[in-house]
């Protein structure tokens, strides 16, 4: 789970970054829209307390979260959105999944099937690569904010599956059903975490180096560069140096 880890930590300081250039705003105001077809309350919709935990994340004002799901609700006129799927493969055989909200579902593909094949990787029919990720709350904690054997404690009396031990992290795995479980026990017991999400995790990874690295994450970062894509899954296996880089 190395790239994972790694990966997950650098989406989540590059998240700031994003909200100043308003594109994380309208992803995530286009999220809570389609969440909020499930129901407006948090409480009992986990998909849309996620979308507005990372819009507090990322400061959206109430206003804009409220208003967002009203219109997912039919409480406001809105956009039509609709969830989509696609699924491919980068340079270097790296299985990569695609999660996206549309208000143009062929649009959408083709500019994402466009963006794969000037990247060096190639489109993969429904159910391709989807089998290869598994939903689980995944939560990254710095080696410097906790020490070892009091967080395995923590994690594992609140329901945590798994805690690996990494170079410069700790990456802690839940069922979907304990993740904020096991993340409010880390925020009752005054542990900083690096990132936390509902996210889908590859059951196996592919080992990427050599010039594989630069496409394989150029790759990566034009498909979440594109404003109709919500999260990109890839089971990529890159060194930490090489991550930082």
């Amino acid at each position: 789970m190395s790239g994972h880890s790694k990966w997950a930590t650098i989406k989540h300081k590059k998240a700031a970054t994003d909200a100043k250039r308003g594109q994380l705003f309208t992803k995530v105001i286009k999220e809570i829209t389609v969440a909020a077809r499930h129901g407006g309350k948090p409480d009992t919709n986990p998909r849309l307390r996620v979308a507005i935990e990372r819009a507090k994340e990322a400061s959206m004002p109430a206003d804009n979260i409220d208003r967002a799901i009203k219109k997912g609700t039919g409480e406001l006129e809105g956009v039509s959105y609709e969830d989509i799927t696609l699924e491919g493969y980068a340079p270097g055989g790296v299985a990569v999944y695609v999660e996206g909200v549309s208000d143009n579902k062929n649009r959408t593909t083709s500019e994402v099937r466009t963006i794969f094949t000037k990247k060096g990787g190639n489109m993969a029919g429904a159910g391709s690569v989807s089998w290869m990720f598994e939903k689980k709350g995944y939560i990254v904690v710095s080696r410097k904010a906790v020490d070892e054997d009091r967080l395995m404690g923590i994690v594992l009396d609140s329901g945590a599956e798994d805690m690996v031990v990494e170079e410069e992290n700790f990456a802690v795995k839940t069922a979907p059903t304990d993740f904020y479980k096991v993340k409010k026990a880390l925020e009752d017991n005054k542990v900083a975490v690096e990132s936390a999400e509902i996210t889908l995790i590859p059951k196996s990874t592919v080992k990427v180096v050599g010039d594989d690295v630069k496409k394989v994450l150029d790759l990566v970062e034009a498909l979440e560069e594109h404003e109709d894509v919500q999260n990109v899954y890839a089971n990529f296996d890159i060194p930490d140096d090489m991550l930082k880089e």
